[in-house]
């Protein structure tokens, strides 16, 4: 194995701090997909309670039947035409040094069926996705930092290891 000198060795670590930026947007990215298909997935079922998050009243009998006069079904909770499931997007924030993914809808509804109103029960779709899809979550970003760590993304797919007699 060659030696390398101080710029060169300042190069490769210039360079691994932009693979490490890549793969950070990319894991983001993907933990906020598992947490927004989650949580379209809830909507139109009721959720059983979830951390804090308590379970999903059934809807009011006056609810009901208003939705069925406006041609929806009759029990499904948080889905009418599918607009406010549809607006549940995922929005990646990063640097060098932090990041977060962001998800959520620009929809008032999903935040009145969110956190409830005086007339509505919270129906927390968003918040209980996060805390059911979490320990997935967890393991995406563990397995990423160890794969980014053992090779994984590097160029030829590999560190070079290291013995004693090198």
């Amino acid at each position: 194995m060659s030696e390398l000198d101080l710029m060169e060795f300042i190069a490769k670590l210039g360079k691994a701090i932009i693979a490490s930026d890549a793969i950070t947007g990319s894991v983001l990215r993907e933990a906020g997909k598992i947490v927004q298909r989650e949580a379209k997935a809830e909507l139109g079922h009721y959720q059983d309670a979830a951390g804090s998050f308590v379970a999903w009243a059934e809807l009011a009998d006056s609810t009901k039947a208003q939705r069925v006069s406006l041609g929806y079904t009759e029990n499904d909770p948080g889905v009418r035409s599918g607009d406010m499931r549809d607006s549940i997007e995922v929005t990646v924030n990063h640097d060098l040094l932090t990041g977060e993914a962001q998800i959520g809808s620009d929809k008032d509804e999903m935040v009145w069926f969110e956190i409830g109103t005086s007339k509505q029960p919270p129906r927390s779709a968003l918040g209980g996705a996060l805390y059911r899809k979490t320990p997935e979550v967890v393991e995406l970003i563990g397995s990423s930092a160890f794969g980014a760590l053992m090779g994984r993304g590097v160029y030829n797919g590999a560190i070079p290891i290291i013995s004693e007699s090198d």
